[in-house]
């Protein structure tokens, strides 16, 4: 069971480019501290675990987390202290994105909102703290899921591209939670 819209979303979609839908955009393995907001501060990174605050924390160095020592703990399979989803609900593994990609018809943006998901075209913030342009044509998921220094997540776009690939962990995605 998941959640009818992304974390921060105010209403459930009405298409793929529906801005409020769209939601908040985290870092992997932050909590709902204030830095997912898109109008959030930046602070340059990396940073100790416990000197976050509330901003997104920006990192253009290898590799690429806001993290100055990897935790690949933050967030898992089961609910941890940093899981920004609400009581009873989690951040997904890959393996629970990858079985909805598998549902997506055509697997791609579209499909992804057609599904029962209704996912989104949020975009996603970069490391330095900016903005994707394609704002309205790729969704970008965070899974719980480590892979290296890198976080799986689903990756969406209207030009017929959907995936389960790695991404560096100081980037901000948007997350649907699933039910525990």
């Amino acid at each position: 069971i998941w959640m009818d819209r992304n974390l921060g979303a105010t209403q459930v979609a009405t298409s793929s480019n529906d801005t409020a839908f769209y939601g908040d955009l985290y870092q992997w393995g932050r909590a709902a501290d204030g830095h997912e907001k898109r109008t959030s501060a930046i602070t340059a990174g990396p940073v100790a675990a416990g000197s976050e605050g509330a901003n997104f924390v920006t990192s253009n160095a290898a590799p690429h987390d806001w993290l100055s020592m990897k935790d690949d703990t933050r967030w898992g399979a089961t609910k941890t202290a940093h899981d920004p989803c609400p009581t009873g609900y989690r951040v997904p593994t890959a393996a629970e994105l990858d079985a909805e990609l598998n549902e997506f018809s055509p697997k791609d943006i579209d499909g992804a909102f057609e599904s029962a998901l209704k996912l989104s075209a949020a975009s996603r913030r970069l490391d330095n703290g900016n903005f994707e342009l394609f704002v309205g044509s790729g969704g970008f998921y965070w899974s719980s899921t480590v892979e290296g220094v890198y976080a799986r997540n689903l990756y969406l776009f209207h030009s017929g591209f959907a995936d389960v690939t790695v991404a560096r962990r100081n980037l901000g995605y948007s997350v649907r939670c699933i039910k525990e």
